[in-house]
């Protein structure tokens, strides 16, 4: 019976309390149970708060979309005033920092009925596309224990994909959301920039590039979570325009027959595994099934994949740059090498050394490529679809930052998500979906990708998919210890 219930979607287990079939304290009971069973293998729990999950399931919850379901935040993001806010750093472990106050879409999620158990593994500050911070310890992936569960938001993808949550807090500012839910067979959904506010503490964390939502099994709970925290709040910088209509109501729209483009190699120029290329034809080939006209188009070049990637670089170092003096403003000093990992510290230089005319130029470079590929949607393409990732999630160890240059690491991650950021720049909304499987057992994620502001029209596609190639029996062998 705990499996069964553990292999449930957030929207069912919501429905089990809402029936009054099972309490929100048996949910987190089964839930508790099965984080201290498998959590010492996969390390994705780092800051468990199991007994005030206890309090708040047995206590008066609010009315959601997903009231009695347990749940975990990312410890980078939004959060909840008094939990833990390590950002996988070690000095801020050290010194016990806290999250000051609620977060808009922290308090948004405590709304929708969750019951929150604890925060989860990140690599530091976000940088890199896998979770192995030396603050905290590597994460590692249910499917197999010596691979990456991809980052940055790997210890949230690693907790649904052993089943300890059927959905968990993620944020997105390379692919964060989207690289580890197709390293954990999960669906991921970046929205659009400015969808879900990062108030009040952040305006457009790194210059924008940041979104956040959440990493889930299904599609519809991403869309019913959507449909809950989305909108503009007072302060943030810009926003969007409504939805036409709800995205749980998108679940069962038919998308008509669209006009698909389908990328099998990299915008940038970097190579694919071949069964990642394998993949997405096999994807595209069930698009066709469903009427969908599917092209492999020469899409107009977006630059040089150096360019691009450099100005993705000259961005994110500012981003380091000025978070490293928000740390240093918070623990009361300027930050120094010994206290941040070898790469942190290499972007946190570049950022400091860079000048402001450069980090114009990097993000009038970018808008000028949102242009470029609104110009494709202008003539014709309704969605592009890609790999989420170049290559098959790599061992743990493969981005080492101590063999030379540490910024040989972030060579590395362009290697294998180099289909990510790109929409990061642009801010459209993406999705990552685990439709198919590799042939050691891994799963591959293929990335939707939608005009700006069109979620609506991501989440037609995605349930469709899902309905007719289902991935909800898949088990993860992490996840089916008892």
């Amino acid at each position: 019976m705990s499996e069964e219930i553990r292999g449930l979607d957030a929207t069912a287990q919501a429905a089990l309390v809402a029936d009054g079939e099972l309490s929100p304290r048996e949910l987190l009971e089964i839930a508790v149970k099965h984080a201290e069973a498998v959590n010492p293998e996969i390390n994705a729990i780092i800051h468990p708060d199991y007994e005030g999950a206890a309090t708040t399931a047995d206590g008066p919850l609010p009315d959601g979309p997903f009231t009695g379901v347990p749940f975990l935040f990312k410890d980078l993001g939004a959060g909840l005033a008094g939990q833990p806010l390590h950002m996988g750093n070690r000095l801020l472990k050290e010194r016990g920092m806290t999250v000051p106050f609620d977060s808009y879409l922290g308090a948004a999620f405590r709304e929708a009925g969750v019951v929150t158990m604890g925060r989860t593994n990140t690599p530091e500050l976000g940088v890199l596309p896998t979770t192995e911070p030396e603050s905290h310890g590597a994460s590692k992936n249910p499917w197999d224990l010596t691979r990456s569960t991809g980052g940055s938001s790997g210890g949230s993808a690693a907790a649904v994909a052993a089943g300890i949550v059927p959905m968990a807090h993620a944020s997105d500012g390379g692919g964060s959301i989207r690289i580890p839910a197709s390293a954990c067979g999960l669906v991921g959904l970046k929205p659009s920039r400015a969808r879900v506010s990062q108030g009040p503490l952040m305006g457009d964390s790194m210059s924008g590039l940041v979104s956040e939502l959440v990493v889930s099994k299904s599609v519809r709970d991403t869309a019913r979570m959507l449909d809950w925290v989305h909108g503009p709040k007072p302060g943030d910088p810009y926003g969007c325009p409504e939805p036409a209509q709800s995205y749980e109501t998108e679940l069962t729209t038919d998308p008509g027959k669209l006009n698909i483009a389908l990328l099998t190699s990299s915008m940038t120029g970097d190579p694919l595994a071949q069964e990642v290329i394998d993949a997405v034809l096999a994807t595209g080939r069930k698009l066709e099934a469903h009427g969908h006209n599917v092209t492999t188009p020469e899409l107009p070049p977006m630059g040089d994949g150096d360019e691009l990637f450099e100005n993705f670089m000259t961005r994110w170092a500012a981003g380091m740059a000025e978070t490293a003096g928000v740390l240093g403003m918070v623990v009361g000093r300027d930050l120094t090498p010994d206290d941040v990992e070898p790469l942190t510290w290499a972007l946190i230089e570049r950022g400091q050394s860079e000048s402001g005319a450069k980090y114009l130029a990097a993000i009038a470079s970018h808008q000028r490529m949102g242009r470029m590929i609104a110009g494709v949607y202008e003539a014709g393409i309704d969605l592009i679809v890609t790999p989420t990732l170049a290559q098959i999630p790599p061992k743990l160890g493969y981005y080492d930052q101590h063999a030379g240059d540490p910024m040989d690491a972030m060579d590395k991650a362009r290697m294998v998500a180099n289909f990510t950021g790109l929409f990061n720049a642009t801010g459209q909304p993406a999705i990552s979906l685990p439709l198919e499987m590799s042939g050691e057992g891994m799963p591959i994620g293929i990335q939707f990708v939608a005009p700006i502001w069109r979620e609506d029209l991501l989440i037609r596609v995605s349930a469709q998919l899902e309905q007719a190639h289902p991935w909800a029996e898949r088990r993860a062998p992490v996840f089916a210890v008892q």
